[in-house]
């Protein structure tokens, strides 16, 4: 007699299942964008032709301030998710909330260093150094806002719809999404920041 619980598949567990192995896949395609950025930043943050260099320009203090928020965000993503496993939907929305205020937070220190260095002349067109950095730094700056984004839209249908297994799927894409982002700001914290004032 077959053991009907050996054989019996979930369809929406094999679903899930498959759209995070699809997100990895994804994340890997990013892996290799921010790769790039990274290889073009190594080649050019030499090419200052006369304009200053990251020891004149960049702020340790101000970026410490950023990575300890990004990285208190990442705890708070973590938090949450725990809550999902656990089908707490209020606490869910809580931290996530708490999640997307340090996000927020992280985003407009980023626009004030950026608007900084235009305002004294130190914008992407003066070297290859400065587009660089703008190109590396702005697109994992991009990709926070895209992860804000997603957050209210996820929050508006966890406090509609609860924790389903279609929810808890989209919420875990979110939280990988926004751990890469995290582990990519440690990267660019290393190399460009601590690395640029050395």
């Amino acid at each position: 007699m077959t053991d009907t619980a050996t054989t019996h598949h979930d369809p929406l567990q094999e679903a899930y299942t498959k759209n995070v192995f699809g997100f990895w896949v994804y994340l890997m395609t990013d892996c290799v964008l921010f790769g790039i950025l990274f290889a073009t930043y190594a080649v050019l943050h030499n090419n200052t032709f006369g304009a200053p260099s990251g020891k004149d320009i960049f702020d340790l203090s101000f970026v410490l301030k950023e990575t300890i928020i990004l990285l208190t965000s990442s705890f708070t993503c973590g938090l949450a998710m725990i809550a999902a496993h656990r089908l707490e939907t209020k606490k869910v929305i809580a931290w996530f909330c708490v999640t997307f205020l340090l996000g927020l937070s992280f985003v407009v220190l980023e626009v004030t260093e950026f608007a900084h260095l235009v305002d004294v002349g130190n914008s992407w067109e003066k070297s290859a150094f400065l587009s660089s950095y703008f190109t590396l730094v702005g697109t994992h700056g991009l990709h926070i806002s895209v992860g804000l984004f997603w957050m209210i839209v996820f929050m508006a249908q966890i406090a509609r719809k609860g924790i389903t297994l279609v929810t808890l799927r989209r919420l875990t894409c979110l939280s990988m999404f926004w751990h890469f982002l995290d582990v990519v700001w440690i990267f660019i914290f290393t190399v460009v920041y601590l690395m640029g004032v050395s």
